[in-house]
């Protein structure tokens, strides 16, 4: 099954455990913000925190699991064109562009579209950000760099159980977080 998501918007997709899912950047340079839930349990759902503590480290690659809230593996990294991957920042909301953009009155946001494309009112979401390139700083600053991925760039992900998929192609074109502008993001899987 394929599944286009237009910029500034979002979908829900159902995966079955052992089913690959790959999450490929149309034109290039944009994040994809991946989201997912236990399809049986959506008190069960992706956590950066549990996946940055049982890989030991702040990337994501090839062969590296993303675990659950309750530690349990969820999904596997199986290939990985871009190798830049950011688990540290939160979906985009009205708040995040009062602070940065003063513009947050009627901004698309990736919170919004996860939650619309879930059917949930989850208060924050933080979601593994595909090809989002977040540079981490010696002295521990870090900041939003342009993702260095190409149009066609891909991450192939194997379900591990059954899940519900909530994928936003990002709405920030204030920063290079996208480069500058936003595109779409598409999904197939297998």
């Amino acid at each position: 099954m394929e599944y286009l998501i237009p910029a500034c918007s979002g979908k829900r997709i159902d995966a079955k455990a052992g089913q690959c899912i790959a999450v490929i950047d149309v034109e290039g340079g944009q994040v994809a913000d991946f989201f997912a839930v236990a399809a049986d349990d959506p008190g069960e759902f992706l956590s950066t925190g549990a996946t940055i503590d049982c890989n030991g480290s702040l990337r994501l690659g090839a062969g590296d699991t993303i675990y659950t809230n309750l530690y349990r593996p969820m999904l596997k990294v199986i290939s990985d064109d871009v190798g830049e991957h950011d688990l540290l920042h939160p979906c985009c909301r009205r708040e995040m562009y009062d602070f940065f953009y003063q513009n947050g009155e009627g901004h698309p946001t990736c919170l919004d579209n996860i939650n619309h494309a879930l059917g949930e009112r989850r208060p924050g979401i933080t979601p593994i950000n595909l090809f989002m390139h977040t540079k981490i700083h010696g002295d521990g600053r870090i900041s939003v760099e342009a993702p260095v991925s190409s149009a066609g760039d891909k991450v192939v992900l194997k379900a591990l159980m059954d899940v519900t998929l909530g994928v936003a192609a990002c709405s920030v074109s204030e920063s290079q977080c996208n480069s500058g502008k936003c595109s779409p993001i598409r999904v197939v899987v297998d």
